[in-house]
């Protein structure tokens, strides 16, 4: 990313946030005050202001028929969670820790989804107990969830997971298409569903999620019309009547230089077309689609201090008293094949006469500690903020906060 891309891209991306004194603002709070609620320098802020309008959004553009899940995995911060609980219909979650959270918030059993590979037995047992939907991801799990049950006379609610044969193009992370960790392949369910007529599990639906971080509507209306096509036929292929079908999410934000935010006004058209074409064959069967990252990325924020300045051979260096360990994603190690850098900003200067070339650095021992390479900034001193945009998803809890024994990061919805 060139110094004037980056510049750009901050500019673009300020929009939901306000500002006092030429200082960032976060639900109405300077980056200093935020500081002092916390007694530390180094956090994450999220506005729930900002989480509310995306699902506004979200409501207003796709249709009303479709329900809206949130995915505790991509922010699993007790506030927004709680926040988010009046706000969507369910939860999906990852592991059984997740599954407590979602319950605790008060979401219905029957709205909550518990998704993942290689679930443990202790994992199947507390679902089964709690009654909710375990997205079964192979013929062995399945067989699994069915005895574990029968050992504790209970009937297990659960959603197949497909792995279609189709995949989400230009999505960050592909989840289907080919051979797959995740979910059964679509021609392997269509067994299943022969012999699941016949077993102690109670079938409620398919869970068929191809991929995340999509930015282009064309590609995402391509995957919604496959899966509402292979859902048609996987429910005529059911024993009795499923009532839920998943239809994943994929929606994306943007985090880079020449990235636009994901227009749902075309994706939303080409679902009601979708719904009206499967009418018939989808009547009376709850439609999901499932979203994480969007609901809450763009509402974080990510802050640390400058404590030094450095000239090394050319290059000014901004050391600060965060980085990877605190946000993994920004360092370029959770998922980037070349690094870029997120959004930046010198949060209490943003706007200044001088600027200057400066890489950010944290405070660990290894170069992948950087939190921007060669931007162009304010001029910036020991004791201004360090501001990364764009943070509110895949935060603390997607990085390794123990590595080298700095202190952990505060966090904080406003």
């Amino acid at each position: 990313m060139s110094n004037v891309e980056s510049v750009k891209v901050v500019h673009q991306l300020m929009d939901q946030f306000s500002q006092a004194d030429n200082q960032l603002t976060v639900g109405g709070f300077k980056l200093n005050q935020i500081g002092a609620l916390l007694g530390k320098t180094v956090f994450y802020a999220y506005d729930r202001a900002v989480i509310s309008a995306q699902v506004q959004r979200f409501r207003e553009l796709i249709p009303k028929r479709i329900k809206l899940h949130y995915a505790i995995k991509a922010n699993p911060y007790w506030p927004v969670i709680q926040h988010l609980r009046g706000l969507v219909d369910g939860f999906d979650v990852a592991s059984q820790k997740e599954m407590l959270l979602a319950l605790q918030a008060g979401m219905p059993v029957a709205d909550i989804s518990f998704a993942g590979p290689g679930k443990t037995d202790t994992e199947l047992l507390s679902a089964i107990s709690a009654g909710v939907t375990l997205n079964v991801e192979s013929a062995t799990e399945l067989k699994r969830i069915e005895q574990i049950g029968q050992q504790v006379q209970a009937v297990p609610q659960v959603a197949l997971r497909i792995n279609p044969a189709f995949e989400l193009k230009a999505s960050g992370m592909k989840m289907a298409g080919g051979a797959k960790p995740f979910g059964i392949d679509e021609e392997q369910a269509f067994e299943l569903l022969a012999n699941i007529g016949s077993m102690a599990v109670k079938l409620r639906g398919f869970h068929i999620f191809c991929g995340s971080q999509n930015l282009k509507p064309e590609a995402l209306i391509e995957a919604h019309q496959h899966t509402f096509a292979l859902a048609a036929k996987l429910v005529a292929a059911c024993p009795y009547r499923p009532d839920l079908i998943n239809l994943g999410g994929g929606f994306g934000i943007p985090y880079f230089a020449g990235e636009k935010r994901l227009d749902l006004t075309p994706v939303g058209q080409s679902l009601q077309t979708l719904l009206a074409q499967y009418d018939s064959e989808l009547a009376d069967i709850e439609l999901v689609i499932e979203l994480g990252r969007y609901l809450v990325a763009e509402a974080g924020v990510y802050a640390c201090q400058v404590v030094d300045k450095k000239i090394s051979r050319g290059t000014t260096y901004l050391v600060c008293n965060g980085g990877l360990h605190h946000h993994l994603a920004n360092s370029g190690n959770f998922g980037q094949v070349i690094r870029k850098n997120y959004p930046v900003a010198i949060g209490n200067l943003l706007t200044a006469e001088q600027t200057e070339q400066v890489t950010i650095v944290g405070p660990l021992c290894t170069p992948l500690d950087i939190l921007a390479d060669k931007v162009t900034l304010p001029l910036a001193e020991v004791g201004d903020w360090v501001v990364v945009y764009q943070s509110g998803a895949y935060g603390p809890t997607a990085s390794p906060q123990d590595f080298l024994g700095h202190p952990a990061v505060a966090e904080i919805l406003l």
